[in-house]
């Protein structure tokens, strides 16, 4: 060698990274709902009301028809009758009263309930290398 020193061209690279995407199936994915049906018995209470009619003898005379009354929980209607004397005069004949009674029946009463169950079937692709690129 010379007492030149010789230049020496070292060449300068670059790498650049290209990243691109693809979109393959790997599975698919099968849904299926059916219905079912169940009885079930709901537990009910019922209030239903019985009117209870007892008829009450009075036979008192009267000057005029007394009105319908309530005492309590009992309705009072009066019952006159016309009767024959030398005069006539209203004769009180009966009252019926009536009185309210609640009544509870527990009852069992079958009810029938639906519901939706849903079963998951994977399957594989019909073509696993099917692979297109996505374009962005």
């Amino acid at each position: 060698m010379t007492a030149e020193k010789q230049a020496t061209a070292i060449p300068v690279l670059e790498e650049t990274l290209r990243v691109d995407k693809t979109v393959s199936e790997t599975n698919r994915l099968f849904i299926r709902t059916s219905v079912l049906e169940r009885t079930e018995y709901a537990d009910l209470e019922l209030h239903s009301g019985e009117a209870i009619i007892e008829r009450v003898s009075v036979d008192r005379v009267i000057d005029a028809p007394p009105a319908i009354r309530q005492e309590g929980d009992t309705i009072i209607v009066p019952v006159v009758e016309e009767i024959m004397v030398v005069e006539k005069r209203l004769l009180l004949k009966e009252e019926i009263h009536i009185r309210r009674q609640q009544v509870v029946q527990h009852i069992r009463q079958p009810v029938r309930l639906r519901s939706e169950e849903v079963s998951l079937e994977r399957q594989s692709p019909l073509n696993p290398n099917n692979i297109t690129p996505k374009e962005d």
